[in-house]
Parts: structure tokens; C-alpha cells; sequence
């Protein structure tokens, strides 16, 4: 999977380049971590978008986090819509989100509740629950 150039628009689906998106936290990481749980969710979906391992795993919870990630080869990334974003507490988030893409002509929807919480000054994603 070849990645979108920096200065295309941001896969996020806010009206910005990449790298005045989702890279700053994305390219900067940890230096400069998403400020709140639905930048943090954007910029992770953006990875996902673009193929980059290495910041999903630096921004997924440790006790959580997978020993590998497989990214779908054929996977087209067709767009993100965040339904809320809460902060719970001081540093426990929520997120309801849908990501769309296709793999192999077939179209795939994935709906999730995440939760995130704040860690020596970085959101992480914890886990989430999938929705209808």
C-alpha cells in the first residue's frame, strides 16, 4: 500500500492537509501527542489509512496493545464520521465513530464505541465495543 503524499488532504476527513492534520501528532509523535480522545481517533484512523504501524502501536494502551498489526493489503479507506466525543473525566474518553472502506469490491462499515484515557500527558486507545 503506497501512502497518500503529505500535502494531499488529510484522510481524517477534516478540511486540512495532512501534515496540519493528523501528521503533526502523527509524524511528531510523542513530542507532540493528540490533544484530546477524538483527535486521537482521527489521527489513528489516518494511520490505518495509511498504512503506519508503528504510531497505532505507540498510541494503543499497553495492556491492550497487539503484538502485531495486519493491515489489508487491498483495503481502500473511504472515509470517517465521528458521532460524539466525550470526555468522561479528567482523563477518561469516549469516541462513537464509523469507518467505511472496501476490500476486494465489498463494502465494510465498521461502527465502534472507544475508549481512551490519558497517560504521562498522552491519549491512548484502550479498547472499544463494536455497534449496530
Amino acid at each position: 500500500m503506497k501512502p497518500p503524499r503529505a500535502d494531499q488532504a488529510c484522510p481524517c476527513g477534516l478540511p486540512a492537509r495532512y501534515e496540519a492534520c493528523c501528521g503533526r501528532f502523527i509524524d511528531h509523535w510523542p513530542a507532540q501527542p493528540a490533544p484530546d480522545p477524538e483527535r486521537l481517533m482521527r489521527s489513528r484512523y489516518t494511520a490505518f489509512a495509511r498504512g503506519q504501524a508503528d504510531y497505532l502501536r505507540a498510541t494503543w494502551h499497553p495492556d491492550h496493545r497487539p503484538a502485531a498489526i495486519d493491515f489489508e493489503p487491498q483495503a481502500r479507506w473511504l472515509g470517517l464520521e465521528v458521532r460524539r466525543a466525550r470526555l468522561i473525566d479528567a482523563t477518561h474518553g469516549e469516541v462513537e465513530f464509523v469507518a467505511r472502506y472496501r476490500v476486494a469490491g465489498c463494502a465494510v462499515r465498521l461502527h465502534e464505541l472507544s475508549r481512551f484515557v490519558l497517560q504521562d500527558g498522552h491519549w491512548l486507545y484502550t479498547d472499544g465495543d463494536l455497534q449496530n
